[in-house]
């Protein structure tokens, strides 16, 4: 595998990445239970102070259907991503695959949260506003990112190993 291709797929996967979640956090969207339960718990208990309480667990129909569904977005962009940088063997599939996922793990926690969720009014929840510190948690995202974050990024990654050997 050629590791400059797989720079620019990583670069060109966090630009994808950015484009989904700035599209998915727009307008009434972020009140949905897919979007609220990535925000930390002092922020949902406050927001559910005023509006009506949903559950955003990650047992509720909502949010496993969105993970799934993310999950067969990644698998189908890291399948393609393998498949450039001369991946031919499942290991090859899945360790790309992987890393890549842990990448946007990095990228996600380090830049989308640290600093674009945690100072840009829009991933504000209406009534939370003035929860600046708690807007600025950063060991809750490193835990997210960790478990289930990598966890889950386990399965793309199979799946593309998993693919790999059957198309190469």
């Amino acid at each position: 595998m050629t590791w400059w291709i797989i720079l620019i797929e990583a670069l060109v996967f966090a630009v994808i990445f950015t484009v989904i979640i700035f599209t998915y956090f727009r307008g009434e969207r972020k009140y949905s239970p897919t979007s609220i339960h990535n925000y930390p718990p002092d922020i949902q208990e406050e927001y559910f102070k005023t509006h009506e309480k949903i559950d955003v667990s990650y047992r509720s129909k909502s949010v496993l259907l969105t993970k799934s569904l993310g999950v067969l977005i990644f698998t189908g962009i890291l399948f393609v991503c393998a498949l450039i940088a001369g991946a031919s063997t499942f290991w090859q599939g899945f360790l790309l695959a992987f890393g890549l996922m842990a990448w946007i793990g990095i990228y996600d926690t380090c830049f989308l949260d640290w600093v674009l969720f945690a100072n840009l009014p829009m991933f504000r929840l209406e009534g939370t506003e003035h929860m600046d510190k708690a807007y600025h948690q950063k060991w809750f995202h490193v835990k997210g990112m960790l478990f289930p974050g990598l966890i889950i990024g386990l399965v793309p990654a199979a799946l593309v190993g998993w693919l790999i050997t059957l198309v190469r």
